[in-house]
């Protein structure tokens, strides 16, 4: 799935007193918020920066005057993202239902039915007089739930009820005039089409003369203190705002106020003041009528055959990071660190990603799952927790627990990871009571152990036989029956196939099926009745985006396929050249601690050989049995992103090309980050040289550093006739076979002989033909 990048940032903490806020700014390496100019990525900023002194306005707001001193004018980067059949084919289609699993929320169709009541115009009248209530000239309306999420609950979607616009990354900012929406490239075209242009206005991030967010409103504030000599007032939600978004409109408001005379009534200048609304709803809620509930969808335990670490041990391993960091409390606010740490997962609470809505805090004598009592209902689940000595106490009890613990003694120190938490909960933090770093369990999360990793690898087998079973059903239906198949149809068929192997709970993320031009628009989701549906026949390609969420592991691929009997020479080149990228990075050995942007080149070298690009990054990483979307490593063209290269990381490898209103082309596989010498490994780790042997009786190998390799997890083949041979090496060819003997080695054994699943998977998996 094209790629959101993550990065190093720096961070903020907001210490609050009765008459002003004082805002301290240090680096940490972990990942910013939206508002430094790049929506709903994570993206590094350089050295810590200088102290701001702040003034704040009746309790909730806060300004920056003129007599600060900064650091650099920070802006975030833009992110990243065959054969006939021979035997009979039955006419079963197996789509997906309810009755197959547990049927996932549909939240944004619900959202949408709900956006679709009221016209751009009349939700915008309604939100500017909540504004006028409250007293802010600037309203802002990001992504984000309390959790940071990348895809949250219903209730959450905010920005899409208010815009129409439903991509799972985006930024409103609405004024007492004006009303703008920033998003990334991969959804320039979608937004185009989404957005009322009479009500709104479409600001591409990252492109020429398009401001950053907090370019745009240091600006707006300027012009507005010049011409009515007062701060502008800019109102948020402190909960869906991380604290590094707000710390980088402090600092951007600083700078705007250095070129303004005027006063705030003690002599210092201000341009901007940021009310947070404390005690109100949300100004979205306060218009949305009917607004969907919270879920409280209950946990599930997460087996040790798949989690391969108790929750025991992982507590015993983040104390002793506590005590290095000289932490006396460790808060987590993302859903995927809290379902990690406790071995628990969940279905329903966000539409595709196995996680539930909670905190959790870990002190040097307790651990704390702050959750809705619904949600720890099972009596497996309440005993699971028991075991590993977990206190449940309500959700909404996070913040004051964080003061309490601050206030029983002075020199207590709370570890948040700023950029994974909300401004909620950092603000009550005092500088010299934070830890702000990368919180434990992210590297935790992100090097699988051999359990994890051995459950996505049984992952990606049965979803290659799923897949087997589709891609005979779709030719079959397209090439025998001749008839044209609905993107929609694709979806529920494809998702039903998946359904029918054991373990599947869910997929893994919306199934993007973009037929023609549909494939050039990065993260489509098609929808009955929608003015973009396309079908499927013999004249246009596919780009099928598509993973399931197994109780073992998850899984993301991409294929382009195409069933006309030659395609075009311009899409054969295009596609070889995609392909001839995934072969780069896939075949890479490189030194351990090697950032990921060091290897992004090799999948875009062929492209850029005939002045060719993808907008979206290369690669994401991936969890087990959790969110598709896993930080901190990447791989992607920002440099930014300095977070290294591990053992046990799974990333994912997806060249691309998109030619708008034409077609898009996208070939991902995901890999496991391995070692290139095993023996290696087994030295350092028992000792030995890998064999029993002591090293002292073997003759030990010359120093030097160690290498890293990828390893094959997607089992699905390739579409070899869309292949221009004569653009690949014989070193490529040779690994297109030898992956395609790979998966008919894993795969065909779960197909029955004679079906036509696997009749397609050994057609398809035939050696190329060379030239």
């Amino acid at each position: 799935m094209a790629l959101l990048s993550r990065a190093v940032a720096a961070l903020l903490s907001l210490t609050f007193s009765r008459k002003s806020l004082a805002v301290r700014a240090f680096s940490s390496g972990s990942s910013a918020g939206i508002l430094g100019g790049i929506v709903g990525t994570r993206n590094t900023f350089g050295p810590a920066h200088e102290h701001v002194r702040g003034s704040i306005a009746g309790g909730n707001t806060f300004g920056v005057n003129s007599g600060a001193s900064f650091g650099s004018n920070l802006s975030l980067l833009a992110n990243t993202r065959g054969g006939s059949l021979s035997a009979p084919f039955s006419r079963k289609v197996h789509r997906f239902s309810v009755s197959d699993v547990a049927a996932p929320t549909d939240s944004m169709d619900e959202v949408k039915a709900a956006a679709a009541k009221t016209t751009a115009g009349e939700k915008l009248a309604a939100m500017r007089a909540k504004m006028a209530e409250c007293g802010v000239d600037v309203y802002l309306v990001p992504s984000d739930d309390p959790h940071l999420s990348e895809y949250v609950p219903a209730a959450y979607m905010r920005r899409g009820y208010l815009t129409d616009f439903h991509g799972s990354a985006g930024t409103a900012v609405v004024t007492t005039d004006k009303a703008y929406l920033w998003t990334d490239s991969r959804y320039f075209n979608e937004a185009s089409l989404r957005l009322d242009a009479e009500h709104w206005e479409l600001m591409k991030q990252g492109q020429p003369k398009v401001p950053t967010i907090t370019k745009f409103l240091s600006d707006l504030a300027t012009a507005h203190c010049k011409e009515h000599g007062k701060p502008l007032k800019v109102g948020l939600d402190a909960f869906v705002h991380s604290a590094t978004a707000v710390r980088d409109m402090v600092e951007a408001f600083g700078e705007a106020a250095k070129e303004v005379e005027g006063t705030n009534g003690d002599g210092t200048p201000v341009v901007a003041e940021i009310d947070t609304l404390d005690g109100k709803p949300n100004l979205i809620d306060a218009i949305w009528e009917g607004r969907p509930a919270l879920p409280k969808n209950p946990f599930r335990v997460q087996p040790m055959e798949y989690a391969g670490m108790t929750v025991t041990d992982k507590v015993a391993k983040i104390r002793s990071e506590m005590e290095e960091k000289k932490a006396t409390l460790t808060v987590f606010s993302a859903l995927d660190d809290v379902a990690y740490l406790f071995n628990v997962r969940c279905m329903g609470d966000v539409e595709t990603c196995p996680v539930g809505i909670g905190y959790a805090a870990i002190s040097r004598d307790g651990v704390t799952l702050y959750c809705d009592e619904e949600k720890v209902a099972p009596a497996a689940v309440a005993e699971h927790l028991k075991s590993a000595e977990v206190t449940i106490k309500p959700y909404g009890d996070i913040v004051g627990d964080i003061k309490s613990h601050l206030e029983a003694d002075a020199k207590n120190k709370v570890w948040i990871d700023n950029a994974r938490s909300n401004s909620a909960l950092s603000r009550v933090v005092p500088e010299a009571n934070l830890v702000d770093a990368q919180n434990p369990v992210t590297p935790m999360k992100a090097c699988k152990n051999e359990a994890e990793m051995e459950g996505m690898r049984r992952a990606h087998i049965v979803d290659g036989a799923a897949m087997a079973h589709f891609m005979a059903w779709l030719e079959n239906a397209i090439v025998v029956e001749g008839r044209s198949v609905s993107e929609v149809e694709v979806d529920e068929v494809l998702t039903g196939f998946r359904a029918k192997q054991p373990g599947f709970k869910e997929v893994s993320f919306p199934t993007i099926a973009g037929v023609g031009a549909n494939g050039a628009i990065v993260h489509y989701r098609a929808a009955e009745g929608s003015e973009l549906l396309k079908h499927l026949d013999r004249t246009t390609p596919i780009l099928i985006d598509s993973g399931g969420q197994y109780e073992y592991g998850t899984t993301d691929v991409t294929r382009t396929w195409f069933f006309g009997e030659k395609p075009d020479d311009e899409f054969k080149d295009v596609y070889t050249r995609v392909l001839k990228g995934n072969i780069g990075v896939d075949t890479m050995i490189f030194p351990e601690d090697t950032p990921g942007f060091v290897l992004d080149v090799f999948a875009r070298k062929a492209l850029w050989e005939v002045g060719k690009d993808y907008g979206h990054g290369t690669g994401h990483g991936v969890g087990a049995a959790l969110n598709v979307h896993e930080g901190p490593q990447g791989i992607s063209p920002r440099w930014t992103n300095k977070e290294v290269l591990k053992k046990g990381m799974v990333v994912s490898n997806e060249p691309g090309f998109y030619d708008d209103g034409n077609f898009g082309i996208r070939i991902e596989n995901l890999l496991e980050i391995q070692s290139a010498n095993p023996s290696g490994d087994a030295e350092e780790e028992d000792g030995t040289n890998g064999d029993g042997e002591p090293p002292a009786k073997k003759q030990k190998k010359a120093p030097g550093k160690k290498f890293l390799q990828f390893g094959k997890l997607t089992m699905i083949p390739i579409q070899k006739n869309l292949i221009d041979t004569s653009l690949l090496t014989d070193a490529e060819m040779d690994w297109l076979d030898a992956y395609h003997e790979e998966v008919l080695a894993k795969v065909g054994p779960l197909l029955e002989d004679g079906s036509p699943a696997k009749a397609w998977l050994v057609k398809s998996c035939e050696k190329i033909e060379r030239k």
